[in-house]
């Protein structure tokens, strides 16, 4: 386990803070990635640099690197130089988790036959109106549950005929993951609130700047 994130999720101020402010900052990013009250798939990578503006609020900027190289799919930042995957999922339970987005299906068998858990993961469960959770599970868990349920029951491959844009954790797996002892983990109450919020304001400042 890594003592930074063990850290992170031990932190009393930074658990109040993360239960005070992440709802709000999720809620602006689904604001600043909707058009025509629709959430559009970008909120994925706002949500991501949220969780990254987190590390770098309590570590530092010297110590999180986000500049990651895309050859580097699953790795979303590192923190003291450990790699580190983030996730975030919406509804009332933690399921339908991404592990690589692709609607190639050679390449999504191709996963299932290679891969297997290998770096630390950051677990956003966002359940608006109820309770959800921010989770850090570590590797070492991931390792275990795979090899408890195999690949195959690790792993859930798109329905062929479908386009779902990714292979999953499945439903057993993540249930698994978040219930293990070893999983550090903060309730959070995803409650909004009301943003006076408009997408072109900002813009409109920087044009009539001098």
């Amino acid at each position: 386990m890594d003592k930074n994130l063990m850290l992170l999720f031990t932190d009393e101020p930074i658990i109040a803070k993360i239960r005070n402010k992440l709802p709000y900052l999720f809620q602006l990013a689904e604001l600043e990635s909707s058009r025509a009250g629709k959430i559009g798939m970008q909120v994925g990578s706002k949500r991501e640099e949220i969780l990254s503006a987190l590390l770098i609020y309590k570590f530092g900027e010297n110590n999180v690197e986000t500049n990651i190289p895309i050859t580097e799919p699953e790795v979303d930042v590192k923190l003291f130089g450990n790699q580190i995957s983030i996730k975030t999922i919406s509804g009332r339970e933690p399921n339908g988790v991404k592990l690589i987005w692709t609607v190639d299906s050679e390449k999504a068998k191709l996963f299932l036959e290679t891969w297997r858990p290998k770096y630390d993961m950051i677990l956003a469960h966002i359940n608006w109106g109820s309770s959800g959770a921010l989770y850090y599970i570590p590797t070492e868990v991931q390792s275990n549950v795979f090899d408890t349920l195999g690949r195959e029951k690790y792993i859930k491959l798109p329905k062929q005929g479908t386009n779902p844009r990714g292979v999953e954790l499945s439903n057993d797996a993540t249930r698994m993951l978040v219930d293990s002892d070893k999983t550090m983990s903060i309730s959070i109450e995803w409650k909004k609130t009301l943003i006076d919020y408009s997408p072109f304001k900002r813009w409109v400042e920087l044009w009539g700047d001098s």
